[in-house]
């Protein structure tokens, strides 16, 4: 029996679960969500928890058996309290605004960027330089974080670019000046 699978998800106060044949639709304060669950799995509803359990011992049905059950979890989490990634942008000149749904970027480039949040996604951003990404959706917020940062990943010379706040650039050693040939 898998470790994580075999754990019941609590549904906190507002948040409502309905679980058809193979799909799990989960709506709260935050938002709703639906999940399609993979055959093999089986999701069941007792008052207030959700127990995932799987019908056979097939090698495919142990293996799905805690990933679904983590992303229910995290359904679950996502529509009660909502989930966030912040981003920090390094560089002279390098910034960023919210404008509507897009996310204006100033990263380097001959143009500004207009990054257009996906629906779901909502973005802040603090002293031009903190962007703060808010969602119910775990896996479209990890998604959008990583598109942004890849419009102008982190070099390892002076660290110039989007990185995650928790993210650590080992750096690199630039040219010596003057140390050798100065014959």
């Amino acid at each position: 029996m898998s470790r994580i699978g075999k754990l019941p998800i609590t549904i906190p106060d507002g948040v409502k679960v309905v679980v058809d044949h193979r799909a799990v639709h989960v709506e709260g304060p935050k938002g709703k969500l639906n999940a399609e669950i993979p055959l093999g799995i089986r999701v069941e509803m007792e008052g207030n928890l959700l127990r995932i359990g799987r019908e056979a011992e097939e090698r495919e049905a142990r293996a799905l058996h805690g990933l679904t059950r983590k992303l229910l979890a995290n359904m679950v989490e996502g529509v009660s309290r909502g989930f966030s990634r912040v981003l920090e942008i390094n560089g002279v000149g390098y910034r960023a605004e919210v404008k509507g749904t897009e996310l204006h970027l100033t990263l380097g480039f001959s143009h500004p960027v207009a990054f257009p949040l996906p629906p779901g996604i909502t973005a802040t951003v603090e002293r031009q330089v903190l962007v703060t990404l808010h969602g119910a959706d775990k896996q479209l917020l990890g998604k959008t974080a990583a598109m942004l940062r890849a419009l102008r990943p982190p070099e390892p010379y002076k660290g110039k670019g989007i990185k995650y706040r928790e993210e650590v650039i080992k750096r690199k050693a630039g040219k010596a000046v003057g140390a050798a040939g100065s014959a």
